[in-house]
């Protein structure tokens, strides 16, 4: 039996993904069962869902790993979990309403954030077959949400609003902060981050300022101001490819760059290489190479002798670990990390707010969260895109 201090309503409002497909897959009911708190469980009244890129390719079925034409999703543990209908929202922030057995009462009232990872074992230092809430399990774009009690972390900071915590959610921070971790990323360090305008690469600007490497973002240079803002040393625009290297270059001194964190794949792969194998005595370690992302092509052409005769170390990256989580959450209360929100839209309002997100223009920096429509008033309504400005996103 759960514990509440809160009427928990039986029914609620929810964003169902009912198939693979387009946005008309995506169908919003006002009438879906209630989650309850299993033993060991929370319950959270959502209040804000950060958007990620992950919700639109798992819709679509865009994450084949053999058949570059196959329409599926993760299954790294040997069987598919995104069944349908299924409630997508992996960052999710909310206050815990009711409590399952085994969890103290006192959890009740508490505000805070998802590790959005469903972990297949207690394993901290590892996480081998990723899996996540809002794909192998219900996730927040609804009104409540039953998650494990160690996975909801209180973050009662009063600087930070619940939509702003949202835009912080695990599935960037977390993505970033692994990317740096298995590439060993150091103090000292240049760091190419490709997609830098996006919920991972502003996460990655910031983190490599936190544990003092130097990062170089690769985006529109309409951007350059607020990225400086979030600590990017230098912004190259990503156009231009004849000189994309050369023009990296220019802004090193000359100097390698020692890691790129890639997002984008595609042709850029071979230049972002190319970044790193130039004055290799000049080098003080292995060229490496982080990938967690193909927006820029799913399939990229290299040369493996480049690979191995240059020793470059690539590490494909895909979700993080208990030890990361905890360590983002620490940062993130003592105000180390700053949220980037770019604008909030309500929850009946997921379809406008996929067709922004995949149509958006140059103005675009950050995330976009969804806000349960009886929580806009209090947690959505000044942050909707009409109340939003590129001015205002650096002051947040």
């Amino acid at each position: 039996m759960a514990d509440t201090a809160h009427k928990v309503p039986t029914t609620m409002a929810a964003m169902l993904l009912t198939g693979h497909g387009d946005i008309d897959k995506l169908e919003y009911h006002q009438d879906v069962a209630t989650p309850q708190p299993r033993q060991g469980e929370v319950l959270v009244q959502v209040t804000a869902t950060a958007k990620n890129n992950t919700d639109r390719k798992a819709r679509e079925g865009l994450y084949p790993t053999k058949d570059k034409g196959d329409v599926t999703s993760f299954a790294m543990g040997g069987t598919p979990t995104l069944t349908f209908p299924r409630i997508q929202g992996a960052d999710v922030a909310g206050r815990v309403v009711a409590v399952g057995e085994g969890v103290g009462a006192e959890r009740i009232g508490e505000r805070g954030l998802l590790d959005f990872n469903i972990y297949a074992d207690e394993r901290r230092d590892i996480n081998l077959t990723p899996d996540y809430y809002g794909h192998g399990a219900d996730g927040g774009f609804a009104e409540y949400i039953a998650v494990p009690a160690d996975q909801f972390y209180a973050v009662p900071n009063p600087e930070l609003r619940d939509a702003e915590l949202a835009s912080m959610g695990m599935c960037s921070y977390q993505t970033a902060y692994h990317m740096m971790t298995a590439a060993s990323i150091c103090a000292g360090e240049r760091v190419l981050v490709s997609g830098a305008s996006g919920g991972v690469g502003t996460a990655l600007i910031q983190l490599c300022r936190i544990v003092g490497a130097i990062p170089y973002a690769v985006s529109q240079l309409d951007k350059a101001d607020a990225l400086s803002a979030f600590g990017a040393e230098a912004v190259i625009d990503r156009g231009d490819l004849p000189t994309f290297v050369e023009r990296v270059l220019a802004t090193t001194n000359g100097k390698p760059i020692d890691a790129v964190m890639d997002l984008v794949g595609g042709e850029m792969t071979n230049l972002f290489i190319d970044t790193m194998i130039v004055d290799m005595q000049g080098r003080q370690s292995y060229p490496r190479l982080s990938i967690a992302g193909a927006s820029g092509g799913n399939l990229s052409e290299m040369m493996w002798t480049r690979i191995y005769l240059y020793q470059v170390q690539i590490f494909g990256v895909s979700h993080g670990t208990r030890e990361e989580a905890e360590q983002l959450v620490e940062w993130i209360r003592s105000g180390l990390l700053k949220p980037v929100l770019h604008a909030a839209f309500k929850l009946s309002d997921l379809h406008a707010a996929e067709r922004y997100f995949v149509n958006r223009g140059g103005n675009y920096l950050g995330k976009i969260v969804l806000v349960p429509d009886s929580q806009w008033a209090s947690h959505g309504a000044s942050f909707a895109l009409e109340n939003t400005s590129s001015d205002a996103q650096e002051q947040r």
